[in-house]
């Protein structure tokens, strides 16, 4: 891996001021958010008449119902203005809403603390369009999902600073008063105005934006213009899911640590902690696996990962009665503990697998005049989802239902959410498919992957050894392709759905069906306008002898409509496995060469002037021996 090139990124100063920045905002909000829910929790305040419970439920919804309210107007701003200049307006911003949130604590008011709250989520509205669509300005394609992998680890590792910080020094308030807890949050957003000083300057990617002071009317623009890329939209609500759930699971877990683990204030600040630094891991594990691209198969595996844990904190219960209340090494010292301690940090490194590809995926999919407009219109529907998630938890506590069955509740949901979103969006459940097989059955490697070009049209060209090549491919490239295959393929039980899912081009031979040749042409040269890329399989068949066969000239006749670059790929070590013609054994001998060396070799691009099946058929065989096995 590039570890010289992501500490190039960290330290840059077209990164490392953003990260900080964000870093120190997100910190502050999570000593304020934690100290406060602490307080109400553990102080049994109260609010009408709304307990402690409901109080906490409450906390969440007031932070989150500016990002409902305002995210249109600040992705419009983030859009029109410099982004860079915004950003240090809205730090100066944070340090005035620390200072009345101060009063408030000096005061003992929870009014006032609560009207912070909601001016603190106001200030976290601005910055959330910014933060993410000023990535692709400050980073390239190859560095962006390393950047959104170091924004997720910095954000949910503030998280769990924050979150043990606030808890601290709010439970020594009985003993110091308030000023330590003041001093903190003032210190932090006056630090934070210094880092975002220091951010290179950002021109404005649309400023003839015509501003909509009226935020109804942008709202509505903004939540129909993220539905103009239909699966940005469906990442949009991937994205908004996983808050819905972090936001339940979130408020429910000092209560939980409270009734059901018996746990004292510092209990709720581990757990706490360990849904922060869990997340932070996942995402950095997600950067390292989908080697620096887009890898939506991550996806899929984030979802299962968080119904599983979340259905085992349900089996977990509660620990046995105490007589008293349980230290954090009382908790790490009962298997018990130690199980829900596992379930709850798994859940929160699964997380990170689920949300850094949709982010990534919201980014690249989105144009830049209207990225900050898109960001925010995710943060609207994160907004709603959250602010739901606080009037759902109401209700299931006024019907009694317990934490534990929450927890079941939530995980029976989020199994059928994902199993709709990969029914509608079967591009994620494809790229699982294709990741997973290729890395269980065979020793799976991939060497030039920077010959895949980030955007834009290409045509690709492999040799034909097995009946699972097309699988092969798509697991080694960071982007959808459309393969060309004979029709015949699309009728196999199952692998035929899941070819169509992956909108396959059916072809059959010109003197096979006429109207089937032209139309599968006609539908490569859009697909090539539209900027995807094509395969094809230019020997026309299944290889019966390991060796490559001639190539035929459909790829001239598509180039010459279609001027666009050819990429040569070769695919070795699939000859004699479960898949290939060897012996006239295909499909016959299940454990054929399972878990042989598989190796998918990528040549650079040739351009369209030079790409006749001579010398595309040389570049294939020179990229790999024959997988001819004796």
């Amino acid at each position: 891996m590039t570890s010289e090139n992501d500490k190039s990124i960290f330290t840059d100063r077209k990164f490392w001021p953003l990260f900080w920045t964000q870093f120190l905002g997100a910190f502050n909000d999570n000593v304020f958010k934690n100290a406060l829910v602490i307080l109400i929790t553990y102080q049994s305040y109260k609010l009408g008449v709304l307990g402690p419970k409901e109080m906490v439920a409450l906390c969440g919804g007031i932070f989150i119902l500016p990002f409902f309210l305002f995210s249109a107007t600040a992705g419009q701003i983030a859009d029109k203005f410099s982004k860079s200049r915004l950003i240090v307006y809205v730090k100066v911003w944070e340090v005035f809403v620390m200072i009345v949130a101060s009063v408030g604590f000096m005061l003992e008011s929870v009014p006032t603390l609560l009207i912070s709250l909601f001016f603190m989520g106001l200030q976290s509205a601005f910055f959330g369009p910014i933060k993410y669509s000023i990535l692709p300005d400050l980073l390239n394609d190859r560095e962006i999902v390393t950047g959104n992998a170091y924004v997720g680890m910095g954000t949910f590792l503030s998280i769990l600073l924050g979150t043990i910080v606030g808890g601290i020094v709010i439970g020594l308030s009985s003993t110091l008063g308030y000023l330590p807890i003041c001093a903190i949050i003032i210190t932090l957003a006056s630090i934070g105005v210094w880092t975002s000083t220091k951010m290179p300057e950002v021109k404005a990617s649309n400023p003839e934006l015509d501003f909509k002071y009226n935020p109804i009317t942008p709202t509505w623009r903004i939540l129909k213009l993220t539905k103009k890329t239909r699966s940005v939209f469906l990442s949009i609500l991937g994205i908004s899911w996983f808050w819905f759930m972090g936001a339940a699971l979130l408020s429910l877990i000092p209560p939980y640590v409270k009734e059901f683990l018996n746990g004292d204030e510092n209990v709720v600040t581990l757990f706490l902690a360990l849904f922060s630094v869990g997340v932070g891991m996942g995402s950095m594990i997600c950067e390292k696996l989908s080697f620096k691209k887009l890898e939506l198969g991550l996806v899929p595996i984030g979802s299962i990962g968080l119904s599983i844990f979340l259905l085992d904190l349900f089996f977990a219960g509660k620990i046995g009665e105490s007589t008293g209340v349980l230290t954090v090494s009382a908790i790490l010292s009962n298997l018990q503990g130690i199980r829900v301690v596992v379930d709850l940090f798994l859940f929160s490194v699964f997380s990170g697998f689920f949300i850094v590809p949709l982010y990534t995926l919201v980014q690249l999919r989105t144009e830049p005049e209207v990225r900050s407009q898109t960001v925010a219109g995710n943060n609207i529907f994160n907004a709603l989802f959250m602010v739901v998630a606080s009037v759902f938890l109401i209700v299931l506590i006024n019907l009694k239902v317990t934490i534990p069955q929450m927890f079941l509740i939530f995980s029976i949901i989020n199994f059928a959410v994902a199993s709709y979103i990969y029914t509608v969006i079967p591009e994620f459940l494809f790229r699982f498919g294709c990741w997973m097989a290729a890395h269980i059955f065979y020793r799976y490697q991939v060497s030039g992957k920077e010959n895949i070009p980030d955007e834009g049209p290409a045509v690709i060209v492999c040799n034909h050894i097995s009946f699972v090549d097309w699988l092969l491919i798509s697991s080694g490239c960071h982007r959808p392709i459309r393969f060309v295959m004979h029709y015949r393929f699309l009728k196999i039980p199952f692998a035929g759905r899941l070819l169509k899912d992956a909108k396959v081009i059916p072809i059959a031979g010109y003197k096979e069906n006429q109207k089937m040749f032209h139309q599968a042409f006609e539908t490569i040269s859009n697909e090539l306008k539209a900027g995807e890329l094509v395969c094809i399989f230019p020997e026309g068949k299944l290889t019966s002898d390991g060796e490559i066969s001639e190539f035929k000239k459909g790829v001239e006749k598509i180039v010459e409509k279609d001027p666009v670059n050819v990429i040569p790929i070769n695919i070795h070590g699939m000859w004699g496995s479960f898949f290939s013609r060897k012996d006239n054994l295909a499909m016959k001998k299940p454990f054929r060469r399972f878990f042989s060396k598989v190796k998918l070799s990528i040549g650079a691009a040739i351009d369209p002037g030079s790409a006749k099946v001579d010398l595309l058929y040389d570049k294939v065989k020179s990229l790999g021996e024959s997988d001819k096995v004796a």
